[in-house]
């Protein structure tokens, strides 16, 4: 996972990481996250890949080590984007509470 989300961390710091989430498996299909909906949870990808969409168009995609969903906690907003698994997925997955207690 070069270049992923973990590679700034130290293995003690990733072990923190991963233990304050719940790891989950989502279905290709699946929307974890919705467009201007509120900011309650945050996804560390571990498998799999997922488009990130704006107004129902693509903007991007994300694959193993990416977070996605984090930035409307920090900054208290809506969501901007949706996300929806273009493969079965792994996850790590944070409630909001979670992700400010590692903050």
């Amino acid at each position: 996972m070069a270049g992923s989300f973990f590679s700034a961390f130290t293995p003690e710091e990733i072990a923190k990481i991963s233990s304050a989430g719940t790891r989950v498996t989502l279905p290709e299909g699946w929307a974890p996250i919705s467009e201007r909906t509120g900011a309650d949870k945050a996804y560390i990808l571990l498998s799999g890949t997922v488009s990130v969409r704006q107004h129902g168009e693509e903007i991007a995609q994300l694959g193993p080590g990416d977070i996605m969903g984090e930035a409307a906690i920090v900054n208290h907003s809506l969501r901007t984007a949706s996300i929806v698994a273009l493969s079965p997925l792994e996850l790590i997955h944070f409630t909001a509470a979670a992700l400010n207690k590692l903050a």
